[in-house]
């Protein structure tokens, strides 16, 4: 038990803790620091999102970093090779804690129509995978779709541990 609690035993359990959580899951919400790792054509629409027509930014996530050390957005554009993994599993191992990652379209996701043994058959077998927007390309409004599922379950989960 925390001293709040001791102090005023009238409130209820966890009055403080639960609406701290709920306000650095909001503030979270709207301060997405994304690193896109764009490598194929799916860099496109990536950039058209960040344009005045859908404006990623009123979602808190208009300015890009390129450093994984002050980004916690992982957005995989594109199709990635063998090759290149370990290059984006260090950039993952690099972001701070919370960190989340976005798979952006369907060769980021599953492999797309390649079906060789260069290609990564989806990322999801070297990172964890929070939100998958399909698509070859996918539609901007599907990636704002996408952003608004991420911002859910950023608000959602568990803040502190």
């Amino acid at each position: 038990m925390n001293s709040f609690q001791e102090d005023t035993p009238s409130s209820p359990a966890g009055f403080f803790t639960s609406k701290i959580e709920e306000m650095v899951g909001w503030a979270r919400k709207f301060s997405i620091f994304q690193y896109p790792f764009v490598t194929a054509c799916c860099g496109m629409e990536y950039m058209s999102v960040a344009c005045s027509h859908y404006d990623i930014d009123r979602f808190g996530a208009g300015l890009p970093r390129f450093s994984p050390r002050q980004s916690d957005v992982l957005m995989v554009v594109g199709t990635i090779s063998h090759k290149m993994a370990p290059v984006l599993k260090k950039i993952y191992d690099q972001m701070t804690e919370p960190k989340w990652v976005v798979a952006f379209g369907v060769c980021t996701c599953t492999g797309g129509f390649y079906d060789n043994y260069a290609t990564v058959m989806g990322i999801d077998t070297i990172l964890p995978v929070d939100v998958y927007i399909p698509g070859c390309p996918p539609r901007p409004e599907n990636v704002l779709d996408g952003l608004m599922k991420l911002q859910e379950k950023i608000q959602k989960q568990k803040q502190f541990t």
